[in-house]
């Protein structure tokens, strides 16, 4: 008997030693969010919305115990950010294609503070990218008015590869897919106005967007003739650039400017 209370009280030593060492609940919850994203929660669009739950615990909150701590917010996002690219699957993309991904920018707009015990959602979605980023925005949601607490704006630096490649290439691999499910046989080149609708969701995108975006590889057979119109299929899919990610943009290439000149 008292061999095995030593034996308890070394495992419960060895959790608090690891707890304190390496935050063992973040490292936990992020394979439980792995695994989610993976294996149980449906695949999304590259250019889908995708939402994570939350909840503000008491070691999540600040000295006085009134609400959430600012910097948790941006570990939040970390989980937020895993399941994005698992479920559409951009982190394999981008190092299916030699290359890797970093967070390379980040800043947060705080409206209302979250309080402890309240729940949350956090929708990502992509809003933009350039032959060097990603960039995504990050809302914590209250659920029950779909009230948004805050906004988040991250910038992803990819490396030994080209975004434009990898977009193009989730792009192209959804809308192949999608055109083996609604279209099993060839739509006739006479016939346009045949696209069917439904299919995949994207709500950033509009609807004559995502039909011209969709039309062109369902129509060509030949590879020669298909490659220029999946990167004329990739352009018509891209978001424009929104006026405040402009401002933001600018601020940081400035930035970056001012800090290799030894400002």
């Amino acid at each position: 008997m008292e061999e095995l209370c030593y034996v308890v009280l070394s495992c419960l030593l060895v959790i608090v030693v690891l707890y304190g060492l390496l935050e063992l609940h973040y490292f936990l919850r992020m394979c439980l969010c792995v695994v989610l994203a993976r294996f149980v929660k449906r695949r999304c669009h590259i250019l889908d919305s995708t939402t994570v739950n939350g909840l503000c615990l008491s070691n999540d909150v600040d000295t006085l115990l009134y609400h959430m701590n600012n910097a948790r917010y941006f570990r939040e996002l970390d989980f937020a950010r895993v399941d994005f690219y698992e479920r559409t699957k951009l982190y394999r993309t981008i190092t299916g294609l030699g290359g890797s991904v970093f967070q390379g920018a980040a800043t947060i707009r705080y409206r209302r503070f979250i309080r402890p015990f309240h729940r949350f959602n956090i929708v990502s979605r992509i809003i933009y990218w350039d032959e060097q980023s990603l960039f995504m925005e990050h809302r914590f949601v209250r659920p029950s008015d779909k009230f948004v607490h805050c906004i988040a704006i991250c910038r992803q630096r990819v490396i030994d590869v080209s975004m434009e490649t990898v977009m193009s290439a989730l792009l192209n691999a959804a809308t192949s897919s999608r055109a083996s499910v609604t279209t099993p046989l060839p739509l006739p080149l006479s016939s346009p106005t045949s696209h069917q609708p439904g299919g995949i969701s994207n709500p950033a995108m509009e609807p004559s967007h995502a039909e011209n975006g969709h039309a062109h590889s369902q129509q060509q057979p030949q590879q020669q003739q298909q490659q220029p119109q999946q990167v004329l299929s990739t352009v018509k899919l891209k978001p424009p650039l929104p006026p405040e990610l402009g401002k933001w943009i600018e601020y940081n290439d400035m930035s970056s400017k001012n800090l290799r000149s030894g400002c």
